[in-house]
């Protein structure tokens, strides 16, 4: 979901205004490490300054128009604010903006990825040198920096070993967690000294995966703070037991729900990166982070605060841009043309390539439908008619490019094949409408029913009975314009043979949640046909390997694709050394087509105030670095 496809992704054009709610958006069981990627939903923007927005009790009114002070205004997509603090992120609370925009910015991961516009491990603002592997490439030694939180304790291998307790007792409601992986796959750790960390996996696996999809996910908690079941009871080491872990992470998880505690909460001002919460209001989720004056890293912040302020449309967000109260903020799809205005007023307009990868889900375990959608030929008639080419130039306005597997196409990387760059799938109506009637599918009053079942080359398929239709509910994330013309235009082409796709549009929480309500085993919540809230963004499993959303049974897999060659090819990028594996599962799912490919937009068209300096290269994996923001 590095995705994180779930969290972030493109920002939209809807036209409505006013304050985000805190409770349109729902809570999502995202099942994956890597959050999906998003339709960047509009925003809340001007909203803020002209209705004059009160806070909660206790706090200040939210000074958007007033950047005096070195503050910096940044803007948020809609119904992806910012809800859930503890980086230990359980399924609920699992969100895009959560990870690269909130939690990041306080609470540093053992290893940082993203550096010069790369989604490579960045040392330098890691709190780990680089890990040594031994015994075979089994075990892996971290030594820690000299780091401190922001209570003047040092950041030590107590603070990882408590995140690896509460990990191993709570796994099941960690967003990130594939069973048999992390932390499944560790058979022992010690910790010999304050700054020593030695795990050691039950086989050798690629040492490239192990950094960039495994040890990336730890991250250091403040133990000493933290370690607790109640907020006046005693810090202790509950964690070391599996029962008291469990304590100390509903203790947590509870503390995190509560979105009225966040700024008065003294759990959440201990942190080791380099902000802090300031202030946070629970009804919009419009955020004020400040300096860690205690941070041991490198560059410190010189602005004096980081407003995050969220929107309803992108039409607000664009009146916010245009009256000069936001400080970094984007163009919707819809406003591409406005690209010269900025430009001739010093704003600085970048596009944001994101490292995701973009698609929607076919449901392989609808009772209804799924037997269709596991005939390849239907897949590959569907991609047929995805016209992604004439969607970048048209829909996209060049600020995308064709997706046809699980890599990312831009930024460039060593891991993608060649059918990844040229589908065997390209756009043909006649092409789609063949395999469909060779198949046995015949028209009649506008769809396709299936009129040879059976299993032979010439027939339907296992599974399909006479007179199935190729009718198809579509639910995408709304708010989007560049989504509704996308599709609208799949469905028409759609029509064209027969195949009838009805559209709907839901916020993108509730788009993701009906994707992964779905239960094969009992069949519970599995009554989706197609879902696309935008793809998956490789983050913060770093390495797009399929183990993340095409294994069978992982947590990212919420259509329960299920494929044992497909199983191999995937062990093999987890376990191998090299990318060579990588591009081959990479090609094959070119092939076999798991999910709809449709175009990887860029996460945004970035419209920044000319004096706001430090802010290129963007991160490809959707980090921001305000500390190294400076005005002038």
């Amino acid at each position: 979901m590095r995705p994180e496809v779930g969290s972030v992704a493109e920002r939209t054009g809807s036209i409505s205004s006013g304050v985000a709610s805190a409770a349109s958006k729902e809570e999502t069981p995202m099942e994956r490490r890597n959050r999906s990627l998003t339709g960047r939903a509009g925003l809340l923007g001007a909203a803020l300054a002209l209705l004059g927005l009160c806070l909660s009790a206790g706090t200040a009114a939210a000074p958007v128009a007033a950047k005096g002070g070195g503050t910096v205004s940044f803007a948020l997509p809609a119904d992806e604010t910012s809800t859930y603090i503890f980086p230990l992120q359980s399924l609920a609370g699992a969100g895009p903006v959560d990870d690269n925009e909130f939690q990041m910015l306080m609470y540093l991961p053992l290893y940082w990825f993203g550096k010069g516009g790369h989604e490579v491990v960045n040392y330098q603002r890691s709190l780990a040198e680089a890990p040594q592997f031994s015994n075979g490439g089994k075990t892996v030694t971290i030594h820690l920096k000299h780091w401190d939180w922001s209570d003047g304790t040092p950041v030590t291998s107590r603070d990882v070993e408590f995140w690896m307790n509460e990990l191993e007792a709570n796994k099941d409601d960690f967003y990130g967690y594939v069973p048999g992986e992390f932390p499944d796959n560790v058979v022992s750790q010690s910790y010999p000294g304050p700054y020593t960390v030695v795990l050691t996996f039950n086989r050798k696996y690629n040492p490239l995966w192990l950094l960039y999809n495994e040890l990336s996910e730890i991250t250091p908690l403040p133990q000493q703070s933290w370690d607790r079941t109640a907020a006046a009871g005693p810090v202790g080491d509950y964690d070391t037991s599996s029962s008291g872990a469990v304590s100390v992470y509903n203790f947590l998880n509870g503390q995190s729900t509560n979105l009225s505690g966040y700024q008065s909460n003294p759990l959440w001002q201990v942190v080791d990166g380099p902000w802090h919460l300031q202030k946070f209001d629970p009804t919009t989720q419009y955020l004020v982070l400040v300096p860690n004056r205690q941070y041991s890293g490198s560059p410190k912040p010189t602005i004096s605060a980081l407003e995050e302020v969220p929107f309803t449309s992108g039409a607000a967000e664009l009146n916010a841009l245009r009256s000069g109260q936001i400080d970094y903020g984007y163009l919707p799809p819809n406003e591409y043309s406005q690209v010269g205005y900025f430009r001739s007023r010093g704003y600085q307009v970048v596009a944001w390539p994101l490292w995701a990868t973009a698609y929607a889900v076919y449901n392989f375990a609808n009772p209804k439908v799924g037997a269709i959608f596991k005939q390849l030929y239907v897949r590959q008639a569907l991609q047929e008619l995805m016209n992604q080419p004439q969607d970048v130039r048209d829909v996209w306005h060049g600020y995308a490019v064709p997706t046809y597997g699980p890599v990312p196409i831009s930024p460039t990387s060593p891991y993608t094949s060649p059918s990844e760059k040229n589908s065997s799938y390209g756009f043909s109506v006649a092409g789609a409408r063949a395999l469909l009637t060779e198949h046995g599918w015949k028209e009649s009053s506008g769809v396709d029913s299936c009129q040879r079942p059976g299993s032979a080359a010439d027939q339907c398929g296992a599974g399909i009975a006479r007179g199935a239709a190729l009718s198809f509910k579509f639910l995408y994330t709304s708010g989007n314009t560049g989504f509704t013309d996308e599709l609208e235009s799949l469905q028409s082409s759609a029509a064209l043979v027969g195949v009838k796709l009805t559209l709907t549009e839901e916020p993108f929480n509730s788009v993701e949640a009906n994707a992964f309500s779905c239960q094969p085993s009992s069949g519970a919540g599995c009554s989706w046909d197609i879902d696309m809230w935008a793809g998956w963004s490789w983050d913060p499993d770093y390495l797009p390997t399929a183990d993340e959303i095409f294994a069978t049974g992982a947590g990212g897999n919420p259509g329960d694709y299920d494929n044992a060659e497909a199983n191999q090819l995937i062990a093999a990028e987890t376990e191998q050394n090299g990318v060579a594996p990588i591009v081959k599962a990479d090609e094959y799912f070119a092939h076999d087509l798991p999910v709809l490919w449709t175009p990887g937009f860029d996460y945004q068209v970035s419209v920044i105030k000319g004096d706001l300096k430090g802010t290129q290269p963007q991160d490809p994996v959707g980090n921001i670095y305000p500390d190294q923001w400076s005005i002038g």
